[in-house]
């Protein structure tokens, strides 16, 4: 027996009722580990997880609108400062990836190396 599906089935089974309250509350679990991994990292910061929805679609965001917009570097990490003159390296921060681990997603990660290079006759402090 061959069955021929016409249209877009994957909209119509994406907008049915049923898969929506299953990825409603989905999220609603997601979100709710992922708060907790946030606040048990959380210094002194503004950052959140939110879930925003569009028409079909559900999302999972770290937003840190009301801070220092950090998002980013809170889930992948960032480089840190390398002085060109003493290799000595300040401001890493390797990242939490709070989001990843909620969804079970692979981590991958690209180790960055920064170099700030000084405009010759500029120092410290001139």
């Amino acid at each position: 027996m061959t069955v021929t599906l016409y249209g877009n089935v994957e909209k119509a089974l994406a907008r049915h009722g049923g898969v929506q309250s299953f990825m409603a509350e989905l999220l609603f679990e997601m979100k709710a580990h992922a708060d907790v991994e946030l606040a048990a990292h959380r210094h002194d910061g503004h950052a959140a997880i939110d879930i925003a929805r569009g028409r079909i679609d559900h999302y999972l965001v770290l937003t840190d609108e009301r801070g220092q917009r950090a998002a980013l570097s809170i889930e992948f990490g960032r480089a840190g400062y390398i002085d060109p003159e003493t290799g000595a390296t300040w401001g890493a921060m390797d990242g939490l990836f709070i989001l990843h681990r909620v969804a079970r997603l692979p981590r991958k990660r690209k180790t960055l190396k920064r170099e700030v290079r000084r405009r010759p006759g500029r120092g410290p402090g001139r």
